[in-house]
């Protein structure tokens, strides 16, 4: 499958290992994200409204981290603007022009007709729609500084759009792909190794999060963050966490019962992998 790297514009993915103190101008816009969760439940019936576990959940981090956002302590991420923006259904500048502009620049700089920045009030159209202009062929996908370890597991607190990755539009509606529900992550580490190499563009379908019998998938584990390995039904009512990597002396696998399965966030399945042969 032919695909172009349409833009790449870098963002660090890395804390630092000393979180600073953030300026008044990032608590300003912090505390306006927790007030726009607030007039959003507001204004819903108690049944209806987002409790903090449910928006971990959905943008993909630890409550603790998601509260570390909305008290002032971590700065706003793009990523989890965009999400929160889709989640309320409002403007990304309603709580930070700094992010709107932002990924204004970015969506301008890359021939993006519009960025995925202001989603109507009334409408939860996902901000990740873009249309490549004179580029009618190919559809942009998010791609992000996150990684999925095919090693011992990638803790992924700080997430940032790194730009957009264009894949041919046919080629998405040949294999039943919606942009909406995809994004571009890295692989890191060799335990997926030879089907998975260190490095490999990795291809993640958010919208295929059941299990399902020898495919690969990007999974949350509160012990070891964020993983990319093969599912394998077990033939003992359970699942098998697999590494492709024949050295199970370094890369073992991991059953789980069939409960236990759902103590692993599947984040999606990996339907497509780039890298050097």
């Amino acid at each position: 499958m032919e695909m172009v790297n349409y833009f790449q514009w870098e963002y660090s993915c890395e804390m630092n290992k000393e979180r600073r103190q953030l300026l008044d101008w990032e608590r300003e816009e912090c505390a306006a994200l927790k007030k726009a969760i607030a007039d959003f439940n507001a204004s819903r019936p108690k049944d209806k409204r987002l409790t903090q576990d449910e928006i971990a959940h959905t943008v993909g981090m630890s409550q603790g981290t998601l509260g570390s956002h909305l008290n002032g302590h971590r700065p706003l991420t793009q990523k989890l603007a965009v999400s929160m923006a889709e989640m309320l259904g409002v403007p990304i500048g309603s709580f930070s022009k700094r992010i709107e502009d932002d990924i204004g620049r970015m969506a301008s700089a890359a021939g993006l007709s519009h960025a995925p920045a202001a989603p109507d009030a009334d409408s939860r159209t996902p901000p990740r729609s873009f249309d490549l202009n004179d580029e009618s062929g190919y559809t942009g996908v998010l791609q992000l500084t996150a990684r999925g370890s095919t090693g011992d597991g990638d803790d992924n607190p700080h997430v940032e759009i790194r730009g957009v990755m264009a894949f041919k539009s046919a080629w998405l509606r040949a294999n039943n792909l919606n942009q909406k529900n995809l994004d571009v992550i890295y692989a890191n580490g060799h335990s997926m190794e030879p089907t998975i190499n260190d490095g490999d563009v990795l291809l993640v379908d958010e919208s295929k999060v059941e299990p399902k019998d020898g495919q690969i998938f990007a999974m949350q584990s509160e012990s070891k963050g964020t993983i990319v390995k093969r599912l394998v039904k077990s033939d003992f009512d359970g699942w098998i966490i697999r590494s492709d990597n024949p050295d199970k002396a370094r890369y073992g696998d991991e059953t789980l019962r069939d409960g236990e399965i759902n103590e692993v966030r599947i984040i999606g399945r990996v339907v497509w992998r780039g890298g050097m042969l």
